[in-house]
């Protein structure tokens, strides 16, 4: 199905966007409605992966029969078998009568199992045999019961991992995920970002009667796009929400406003650029000291080449050399030269078209003042233009504005 043709499933469920990994899962789903097919959904958490089991069962031959969301995450280890299966009277302490558990209820029905990757592996193998045979055991019975029900699940954890470290059943996930639906992470859906968040600002200007929503600046917008989002559709709405309820003065929001929310421009190095320490759950800055250490070294090249350049110039230019006027480093010395040598006045008369050269003197500049020259230097070329010279400087925003404020380059 085309987009146009999607729109009315997306009216009647609120589904907002256009990204084509979207409209690929709805259609997905929508095909797939009409069989009795196990339905494995993966994604990130906040994604939206519990409204596809709601359109695969109300578009299904089951619509009628009950549909059930369950998650799988929510329920205690112990007695999980007895919400899913059932048990019998005095089948463990508190059981004070029978119980028919989800696959009894919604015998003819759907059950929607969420954060299936959560379940113990003994849940695993009594799932299996459900999904094998439609066989079930109540706990604590040895009677065997049948039912009717499809299952639909849904997960956030790496399946294919979790069977390598034992944590999931192989042959259970093959059973699960006999149709195949990804929900696409907020950051790969472009200019649905922009378009989620209107309706949020909408909603709620609405429920509390605001006289004007929030919008986005141009400049913020660019921002919410380059955003990576984790927390996804979850994270972008709670955000929102805060903003709305939060901005007095102004209703339009800008990069500055983003900033205090942590929303902060990803670009493509970002992960190179913010290095986190998983073990200790703490910032490293390490690999950023590292490209800047880079950038200056490339700096010091530059500038050696701009020196050899000068030298064959005016080397061919006097149609003498410049070996007793300027020395270069001499590898073979035992002393090492670092500077020029100063000329002296008889060659100062005699040349005047270099007599700039005497004034140079190479010294070693302290690493963070040569740090704070770079970025100074590249705000002033960008009128400070931060986003510009955050991206000339291969670093990202988020680092630029800590620099600018530890360096007190805020004027620039």
């Amino acid at each position: 199905m085309n987009a146009q043709e999607l729109q009315p499933i997306k009216s009647r469920y609120g589904i907002v966007g256009n990204c084509d990994a979207l409209n690929h899962a709805l259609d997905t789903a929508l095909q797939v409605a009409n069989t009795d097919m196990s339905v494995l959904i993966t994604g990130e958490s906040g994604v939206g992966k519990e409204v596809l089991p709601r359109i695969i069962h109300d578009n299904s031959l089951r619509r009628t029969r009950k549909y059930f969301a369950i998650n799988c995450g929510a329920i205690p280890e112990g007695t999980i078998d007895s919400e899913l299966f059932g048990h019998e009277k005095g089948a463990f302490t508190g059981s004070i009568g029978e119980h028919d558990g989800y696959f009894g209820v919604a015998d003819g029905g759907t059950l929607f199992l969420d954060e299936v990757g959560e379940l113990p592996l003994s849940t695993q193998a009594r799932l299996l045999r459900v999904l094998e045979s439609g066989e079930y055991i109540r706990v604590g019975s040895s009677q065997v019961r049948k039912t009717n029900v499809r299952i639909v699940a849904a997960t956030n954890v790496n399946i294919q991992r979790a069977i390598t470290e034992g944590k999931f059943r192989e042959d259970l996930f093959y059973r699960l995920s006999t149709i195949p639906i990804k929900m696409p992470p907020l950051r790969e859906r472009g200019e649905d970002v922009l378009l989620l968040f209107k309706k949020f600002a909408m909603e709620i200007a609405t429920k509390y009667q605001m006289p004007e929503r929030i919008t986005l600046s141009a400049d913020a917008a660019e921002i919410m796009k380059r955003y990576k989002w984790p927390g996804n559709i979850r994270q972008l709405k709670n955000i929102t929400e805060q903003m709305s309820i939060l901005m007095r003065d102004s209703r339009i929001v800008t990069p500055d406003i983003l900033h205090e929310y942590e929303i902060w421009p990803s670009s493509n190095d970002s992960t190179a650029l913010v290095a986190v320490n998983k073990d200790q759950g703490s910032h490293s800055y390490n690999t950023e000291r590292e490209m800047l250490f880079q950038m200056i070294k490339a700096l010091h090249d530059e500038v050696n080449d701009l020196r050899q350049q000068v030298l064959k110039i005016h080397g061919s230019s006097s149609g003498q050399s410049l070996g007793t006027t300027l020395s270069t480093p001499d590898h073979h010395s035992s002393q090492p030269h670092n500077d020029f040598t100063h000329i002296s006045a008889s060659q100062n008369e005699a040349q005047p078209d270099i007599s700039y050269a005497e004034e140079y003197v190479e010294e070693p500049l302290d690493i963070r003042e040569q740090e704070r020259r770079l970025i100074a230097k590249a705000l002033e070329k960008h009128r400070g233009r931060r986003k510009k010279a955050a991206e000339e400087l291969n670093i990202s925003e988020r680092t630029l504005y800590r620099k600018i404020k530890e360096y007190g380059l805020e004027d620039i």
